[in-house]
């Protein structure tokens, strides 16, 4: 009898994806689901062929190094900034991802941030469930109008077309700032404009472009000060397109009006100005956390390294050379 590759996964997933992959792998899990330090995480996959990590997950020339065996590694997310991806070409091990099936989950989480923070949502429950409510008035906590405003999109994937289909039913004006136009712009009704051109225009921006060092801090002091002080600001992309302490700050001096965020930079640590800051809605990462999308998410994944174990290609390769 062959002997079947051994797979290490990082975090503990779904009985049925998991019972899919000890199929193919002798399968050893994160059952605790607690997060492995970089130490513990290098000394568990030295015997390892495959490996399914997550976001939080570090695959870099240090645990490559530390694994000599290893020749696929599988993220259960669409994004992949947490591997090496140089590091990886260097050693021949393949990447895959898991794009598409948490799209319109992740769309669905950028209008409820948006909608949260425009219309002051979570600031106005914590001063009811305060026993602040007296009375009411007409000047009681208001918010900013969605329907025939203009959203302002950067990044127009699939997760930001999405987005900007979910905005006909507000009869928004749509304008995008991308890398290169996008082919279903027409379809979509959105205009591309220089991402400082949308920053000043629009009333609401939703950031959902992918995590690199190009697009580290892609908001900062200078486009938060191009933004009006009634704009609402969503990021449901990564950690580190944000500046945090700008973006608390001019929550603070009312440079902006709210903002809603599901990422941050180190987390699951935020910067504690964030808490304090007013107008703001904080999520813990959960843009794809539906049942249907993370099942999906996970199968996606382990169908990568199922498929990479019987010798075919990867539904959903990442490009590693």
């Amino acid at each position: 009898m062959v002997a079947r590759p051994k797979l290490l996964v990082t975090r503990r997933i779904f009985p049925e994806v998991l019972e899919r992959l000890e199929a193919h792998f002798e399968v050893a899990s994160n059952q605790d689901d607690e997060e492995w330090s970089a130490e513990a995480l290098r000394a568990r996959v030295s015997d390892c062929e495959a490996l399914f990590v997550v976001a939080s997950d570090r695959v870099d020339a240090a645990l490559l190094g530390a694994a000599p065996k290893l020749r696929i590694v599988s993220t259960g997310s669409v994004g992949y900034n947490h591997i090496d991806l140089a590091a990886c070409s260097a050693r021949g091990v393949v990447v895959g991802n898991t794009p598409d099936v948490l799209t319109e989950a992740t769309a669905d989480m950028a209008w409820t941030l948006l909608m949260a923070a425009a219309r002051r949502v979570s600031e106005s429950e914590r001063w009811l469930r305060d026993g602040q409510w007296k009375r009411w008035a007409f000047d009681q906590f208001l918010g900013a109008d969605l329907f025939r405003s203009t959203l302002g999109i950067i990044g127009m994937g699939r997760i930001g077309s999405a987005v900007a289909r979910r905005a006909r039913g507000f009869e928004m004006t749509v304008l995008y700032s991308n890398r290169s136009r996008a082919a279903n712009e027409a379809e979509l009704g959105a205009q591309f404009v220089p991402r400082d051109e949308l920053l000043a225009r629009a009333d609401h921006v939703v950031l959902v472009l992918p995590y690199s060092q190009a697009t580290h801090h892609t908001i900062g002091e200078r486009e938060l000060a191009l933004m009006k002080p009634t704009a609402t600001l969503v990021n449901i992309a990564r950690g580190g397109i944000v500046d945090d302490a700008a973006l608390a700050r001019a929550l603070e001096e009312g440079r902006i009006a709210a903002a809603g965020l599901d990422v941050y930079e180190n987390e699951p640590a935020l910067n504690p100005a964030l808490l304090d800051a007013p107008g703001i809605v904080l999520t813990p990462h959960i843009g794809s956390a539906t049942r249907s999308s993370r099942v999906g998410m996970a199968m996606l994944a382990a169908d990568n390294l199922i498929a990479f174990a019987e010798g075919r290609p990867l539904p959903a390769p990442v490009r590693v050379g």
